[in-house]
C-alpha cells in the first residue's frame, strides 16, 4: 500500500471539485473589532472580516477581557486535567450554575465545544436507554449526526421542520418505547427557525424527551440571552438544551443544561466528557462575564439585529441572491464550488474583504454560498464596501441575480 500516494489522490479530488478548504492566516485587532490583520503571500495588510462567528463582538468586550486577565493573574492558564481527575475549578461551577439559570434548568455541565456537548450526550443518552429511537431533522448539525450514530440506536429522520412529517413517524413507532426528539432552534446554513412550541407539544404527546441545539441563538435572542426558546416562552418546554460559549458568548466550549439527574448521568457515563481536560479556568471565566453581561444588557442583541437587516436589504437592492430567513445568518447564494473560492478569492486579494466559501459536507452540492455574518461593529462604509464588491463580482462571474 503506498499510503502517500493514496493522500494524495483524495487531497487531489476535492481540489478537482474546488471544495479543498485554505485557512487565511489572521489576527484580530484588539479594540478594532471586526478589523484584523492578514498575513498574506506579499505580507500583511489590514482586512474587514463578515464571516466569524463572534456575532456580538464578546471576545473583545472589556468586561470580558478583564476577567480573563483577573483569572490568568489568580490560578494561572491550564486548569489541570479531567474534571475527574483535578480539573474543576471554582470558574467551572460558577459558570455551570450561571447557565443554567439562563435557561432556566436545575443544572448545566461544561465541555470542551459545541460539538462535543452534542455529541457525547447524545451517544451517552443512546446508552442509557438502549431502545431509545432517537427523531433527527434532517438539517441537524454534523455533532448531532455522529452523536446518534456513536450511540448506534434507532434513529428516524424527519423532513426539516415537518411537523406533519415528525408527527407521522412518531405515530409509528411502539408506544411503549423511549424517545428523543433531537433538532435545532436556528439552523445556520440557511438561517430558519423551527418551531420549538409545536415540537414539543408533538414530543409531549409522545411521551418523547426534547433535544434542542440552541447553539446558533444564546446571547443573541431572548430577554436575557437565552436563545430561541427563551425568546417564544417555551424554555420549560425543552429538557435538553445544548449550547456553546463560542459564538454568541464570543468564547469557546459547549454545555447543556437539563435536569440534574440528567445531567448527572451525562457527567456520569459520557466518555467526550470523562476522558477530557476541562476548559481552561481563564476561558471560564471569560464566558462567565460574557454570560452574565449579555443576561443584563439587550444593547448588543438589538445592534445586531438591525445590522443584519440592513445588510439583507442593501445586498437585496443590488439584486444579489440572498436567500430569506428570520434570523440574522445572511447567506448569499453562489451555487458552485469553484466559483464560491474563486468569488472569496477576490474578495479577499482586490477588497480586503474576508469571507470563507461554504461547500460541500457543511451544505449540500449545488448550493454552496457565501455566508455573512454582520455584527453590531460593522459600520454604514463597511457594509457598502461589501455591497459594491460583491456587485462588481456578481457582474464579473456572470453569476445569477435575485428574480
Amino acid at each position: 500500500m503506498d499510503y502517500d500516494s493514496q493522500l494524495k489522490t483524495r487531497l487531489n479530488a476535492i481540489r478537482a471539485e474546488g471544495r479543498y478548504r485554505v485557512f487565511a492566516d489572521i489576527k484580530r485587532i484588539r479594540g478594532r473589532f471586526p478589523r484584523a490583520t492578514y498575513h498574506g503571500p506579499d505580507g500583511e495588510r489590514e482586512i474587514t472580516v463578515w464571516c466569524s462567528n463572534d456575532y456580538l463582538g464578546m471576545g473583545q468586550n472589556t468586561h470580558v477581557l478583564a476577567a480573563m486577565h483577573d483569572a490568568i493573574d489568580a490560578v494561572g492558564a491550564g486548569s489541570g486535567g479531567t474534571r475527574n481527575i483535578s480539573g474543576t475549578t471554582h470558574y467551572h461551577v460558577e459558570l455551570e450554575a450561571e447557565l443554567a439559570d439562563l435557561h432556566a434548568k436545575p443544572a448545566a455541565l461544561l465541555f470542551t465545544s459545541g460539538y462535543i456537548a452534542n455529541e457525547a450526550s447524545l451517544a451517552t443518552l443512546s446508552k442509557i436507554f438502549p431502545d431509545i429511537v432517537i427523531f433527527s431533522d434532517e438539517m441537524n448539525h454534523a455533532s448531532m449526526i455522529e452523536g446518534i450514530r456513536h450511540g448506534r440506536c434507532e434513529k428516524v429522520i424527519w423532513k426539516h421542520n415537518d411537523l406533519d412529517d415528525l408527527a407521522a413517524k412518531l405515530e409509528q413507532c411502539d408506544a411503549t418505547r423511549p424517545k428523543l426528539v433531537a433538532f435545532e432552534s436556528v439552523y445556520s446554513m440557511d438561517g430558519d427557525i423551527a418551531p420549538i412550541g409545536e415540537i414539543c407539544a408533538l414530543a409531549r404527546k409522545h411521551n418523547a424527551l426534547t433535544y434542542l441545539d440552541e447553539v446558533h441563538a444564546v446571547g443573541l435572542y431572548g430577554a436575557r440571552g437565552g436563545g430561541i426558546s427563551e425568546r417564544d416562552g417555551v424554555s420549560d418546554q425543552i429538557d435538553i438544551i445544548e449550547g456553546t460559549l463560542a459564538k454568541g458568548f464570543g468564547l469557546m466550549g459547549g454545555y447543556i443544561a437539563a435536569s440534574e439527574n440528567l445531567v448527572d448521568a451525562i457527567r456520569s457515563f459520557a466518555p467526550g466528557f470523562i476522558f477530557t481536560t476541562s476548559i481552561s479556568p481563564v476561558i471560564a471565566a471569560g464566558a462567565l462575564a460574557s454570560v452574565r453581561h449579555l443576561k443584563a444588557s439587550n444593547e448588543e442583541r438589538l445592534a445586531h439585529q438591525q445590522r443584519a437587516q440592513v445588510v439583507k436589504s442593501v445586498l437585496a437592492a443590488r439584486g444579489l441572491p440572498v436567500l430569506e430567513n428570520p434570523s440574522h445568518v445572511v447567506p448569499v447564494m453562489v451555487g458552485d464550488a469553484r466559483v464560491c473560492k474563486q468569488l472569496t478569492d477576490a474578495l479577499l486579494d482586490e477588497f480586503d474583504i474576508y469571507v470563507q466559501p461554504i461547500n460541500y459536507p457543511t451544505v449540500p452540492v449545488g448550493t454552496e454560498r457565501l455566508r455573512l455574518t454582520p455584527n453590531p461593529y460593522h459600520g454604514e462604509g463597511d457594509i457598502a464596501a461589501l455591497a459594491d464588491a460583491l456587485d462588481a463580482l456578481w457582474g464579473r462571474f456572470a453569476l445569477r441575480r435575485a428574480a
